[in-house]
């Protein structure tokens, strides 16, 4: 069963830049309410999209290169990455509906 796994500044090219399968980035910090409240959702993505999409979490309290560099203003942001490029975002803890639709069009 997949789960989605943690990225850092140093690790993020190769797991996510550099991935065959599109890539949604949990952007996220701990102390975040909306953050814990989306976790859930990100998770049962993961499983849900299991071998077709590959699901990590950035925590920008650690890793602030790649929040800095992806402009990250507020969290929890998701993004989806395909072949190395941003081609898609979403800002907030949203339900599970509009995160699925978000990642249909890039599947």
């Amino acid at each position: 069963m997949s789960s989605a796994s943690p990225v850092s500044d140093s690790t993020f090219k190769n797991e996510v830049l550099d991935s065959e399968l599109p890539v949604l980035v949990d952007f996220w910090a701990p102390w975040c309410g909306p953050c814990r409240m989306v976790a859930p959702v990100v998770e049962e993505i993961a499983q849900q999209y299991d071998g077709k999409l590959k699901v990590v979490k950035v925590n920008t309290d650690e890793n602030p290169q790649v929040a800095s560099q992806y402009g990250i203003r507020s969290i929890p942001t998701l993004m989806v990455f395909k072949g190395g490029v941003k081609v898609d975002m979403v800002v907030g803890a949203v339900p599970k509906t509009t995160l699925a639709t978000t990642l249909e069009k890039h599947m």
